[in-house]
């Protein structure tokens, strides 16, 4: 019996934007603005409902205000959670962590911070809510090298990086396995790179 021939992966390009249901949509708007530094931006008239449009970073954060009694209901109930990294979260990369904790204790939002060792490198990270209790973190985690678990994810992810618009590193190779690295390395931190260039 013939093997099954693998597909491969959508053609996909980006990450585009986060959606999240809020109970106050300007408490929201001002919590992704004025703490995470998201910019307002133009959001379709034809829309029939309330909400709001950010963009930072190179993605979107797309905020909809709750109207629903069950989407208020349930909104409310993840406000009330205890912060547990293990939560789902969105994770945004900063270049002075301390600085970070300093201004979110500043605006008095609770936090917590854990530090992960991986091979001798230490990568810290904070983790606290949005109005809304959904999780936010903040790390260093482009400390950590972008290593492929396997010659098929390697090759997938070399693709992306030739296909894309995305600045990529070029290396003289030692090996198959650095070449690999060191453009997937590229694709992980192209995101901030290109918006940087937009701005």
């Amino acid at each position: 019996m013939a093997a099954s021939k693998k597909r491969s992966s959508l053609a996909l390009k980006s990450l585009n934007h986060i959606s999240r249901n809020c109970v106050d949509l300007a408490v929201s708007i001002e919590f992704y603005e004025n703490v995470l530094g998201f910019m307002p931006i133009k959001r379709p008239g034809s829309f029939d409902f309330n909400g709001a449009w950010l963009f930072a970073y190179g993605m979107g954060i797309h905020l909809l205000q709750a109207e629903k009694e069950e989407d208020i209901k349930h909104t409310l109930t993840w406000k009330k959670r205890e912060i547990n990294p293990r939560d789902d979260h969105i994770s945004f990369q900063c270049e002075d962590i301390v600085q970070v904790e300093k201004d979110l204790q500043e605006r008095n939002i609770k936090c917590t911070r854990q530090v992960v060792e991986e091979g001798g490198i230490m990568v810290d990270q904070l983790f606290f809510h949005d109005p809304d209790g959904f999780m936010i973190e903040v790390c260093n985690c482009e400390k950590l090298p972008v290593v492929p678990l396997s010659t098929s994810v390697a090759s997938c992810g070399l693709r992306r990086c030739a296909s894309s618009k995305m600045p990529t590193i070029i290396t003289t190779p030692t090996s198959s396995g650095d070449t690999i690295t060191q453009h997937l390395q590229a694709d992980y931190r192209a995101s901030s790179e290109q918006y940087a260039m937009c701005v």
